[in-house]
């Protein structure tokens, strides 16, 4: 079982790097814990090393992080701790077995940013579909010949995963006029009330004419796009990842959209958080637009992910715990 609180104990939280929001909408959702006697102690950067990580959690009862990997070599330091709180939906970049083993709760914040996601992922298909960056450079170089783009009303959106976000790109998908298609390891009720049809995955690259990745990060999914599935696609097909970068070959990628195999790709997730190598074989791509990793940031979906995260606190104090990983 997992540690819990003494009811009247004060805690020592620390949140190890910002959570993106306003000082007033800290000082508004901390405030009840501070009046309670818990010490808050929060990092405006995140910290360079794992050595001084290390160095400001060693005390902490409880942990709050976003994006920043808390792994073994730091925890084993963290003595008094009962509790990890992650202001974010995935959880890979946090050490879960250590945690699990040392009967540590864990929390996440579940479906903050699942219209921001979506939206994002939306944008980049319209952006490469219509050609919009593209044009912006020919404009900016003076030239006068502008690329015909195509309408998302009419194609066929393959989307690997139906689960929140998976869907929410499906309903905004459907009201522009897309055809529906979807790989998943769960088929679900409400997908295919809306009209989407389960097909292998197989058939989903070979017959899309966007696709879409909406899946976590497993050993199961570690690029489950590669060149093999790459090469299945369509030659006018996009290629959007707005989920986990390591779901994709990204080499395998770069180099078919620089032999024009396909037509482009929109990703907003690496194997690792920018800023990226120089030699990463995205930055070089042809027709391909890459964001920092910026999907999920959206002032609404960063402050709704501030209240989860503040919830999930509140409420593995009063023993109810929630988002319990």
């Amino acid at each position: 079982m997992n540690k819990t609180p003494n009811q009247k104990s004060k805690l020592k939280i620390v949140i190890m790097e910002p959570l993106g929001i306003s000082d007033d909408a800290f000082k508004a959702l901390t405030m009840l814990l501070k009046a309670d006697g818990h010490q808050i102690i929060a990092y405006d950067h995140k910290a360079e090393t794992e050595e001084i990580l290390a160095e400001r959690v060693a005390d902490a009862n409880i942990i709050v992080l976003a994006n920043q990997p808390l792994r073994k070599k730091v925890l084993e330091h963290c003595h008094h701790l009962k509790m990890v709180d992650v202001a974010f939906t995935g959880v890979d970049h946090i050490d879960v077995d250590y945690l699990k083993a040392n009967h540590i709760a864990i929390c996440n914040a579940a479906n903050y940013s699942t219209h921001a996601v979506a939206e994002l992922a939306i944008g980049l298909m319209i952006d490469l579909k219509r050609k919009i960056s593209e044009s912006q450079d020919i404009l900016v170089q003076g030239k006068s010949k502008f690329p015909i783009g195509s309408e998302l009303c009419g194609q066929t959106l393959g989307i690997v995963g139906t689960g929140t976000i998976g869907l929410q790109v499906a309903k905004i998908a459907k009201a522009f006029g897309c055809h529906l298609i979807a790989y998943s390891r769960t088929q679900r009720e409400e997908a295919q009330a809306m009209g989407i049809e389960y097909v292998s995955l197989d058939q989903l690259m070979r017959r899309s004419d966007i696709i879409s990745l909406h899946v976590p990060w497993t050993k199961e999914t570690t690029q489950m796009i590669d060149a093999q599935q790459i090469n299945k696609m369509k030659k006018e097909a996009i290629l959007i990842n707005t989920a986990r970068g390591a779901l994709i070959d990204y080499h395998a990628l770069a180099q078919a959209l620089n032999m024009g195999k396909i037509a482009g790709a929109g990703i907003d997730v690496f194997e690792e958080e920018p800023p990226l190598p120089p030699d990463h074989p995205l930055l070089t791509a042809k027709n391909c637009i890459i964001t920092p990793h910026i999907a999920y940031a959206t002032r609404e979906a960063l402050y709704k992910r501030a209240e989860i995260v503040f919830d999930n606190i509140r409420c593995w104090l009063e023993g109810q715990p929630q988002n319990i990983i």
